[in-house]
């Protein structure tokens, strides 16, 4: 049984405003009487796709921990990051921010390392890949894991997405998944906005997952031991 979590807090931060609206839907399934507050600023986004594929600018690392300082000092009871491509801003803001903080990928990459040792990852923003791998990996270390990683980037798929034609994107990154499937024990989706594929990967071939419902469901956790 469930333990009511009314009266707690969780924040959210996004590296750009429109990440808000695909994951809302999963906090208000999974905990539906917490309080969900966005933190949300386009110029880190804006500023992750411009610097070089594998570098994160510094200033916004620095911007990460300072609206996790503004959410903790609103009251917040737990800090998800809702951004992949510089998940390592948690590790470096963590030791000077009270609450906990949680990687909306870190729960999926451990679900990924104890389903198998060779792990696609699925991406569709270069920007975002070598953040997901590191992460990955990190992961598999922590596990006492050796892993290998497959990765498969599709920057079309992104290109159509933003260019209005989901359907067309879901389709190419579903051809990606079924290829790949043939060659690794499990499959990582490296981006949030791919959950929606979350019902047509159910009855994959080998496990596919995605972040915001597993990342979720482990904030979810997390709040009920406090």
């Amino acid at each position: 049984m469930r333990k009511d979590l009314s009266g707690k807090t969780l924040g959210l931060i996004h590296a750009a405003v429109f990440t808000a609206a695909s994951l809302e839907p999963f906090a208000k399934e999974i905990m539906p009487e917490v309080s969900i507050m966005h933190a949300g600023d386009d110029t880190v986004q804006r500023d992750n796709l411009a610097a070089p594929v594998g570098t994160i600018p510094k200033v916004n690392f620095f911007k990460f921990t300072t609206y996790a300082k503004f959410l903790q000092d609103a009251g917040i009871d737990l800090i998800v990051l809702g951004c992949s491509t510089f998940n390592q801003a948690v590790e470096y803001a963590q030791p000077m921010i009270d609450v906990p903080l949680l990687q909306i990928d870190r729960p999926m990459m451990e679900k990924a390392v104890a389903a198998g040792k060779k792990i696609g990852l699925v991406g569709t923003l270069a920007s975002t890949m070598p953040a997901s791998e590191r992460l990955l990996r990190l992961c598999a270390s922590e596990a006492g894991k050796d892993i290998d990683v497959v990765p498969v980037l599709n920057g079309e798929a992104f290109k159509i997405l933003r260019a209005g034609d989901p359907a067309k994107h879901n389709a190419m990154l579903l051809e990606d998944i079924a290829k790949l499937s043939k060659e690794v024990d499990c499959i990582v989706l490296a981006q949030g906005s791919m959950a929606v594929l979350e019902k047509d990967v159910a009855n994959n071939a080998v496990p596919v997952f995605s972040s915001p419902r597993l990342a979720f469901e482990r904030a979810r956790k997390m709040l009920e031991e406090m």
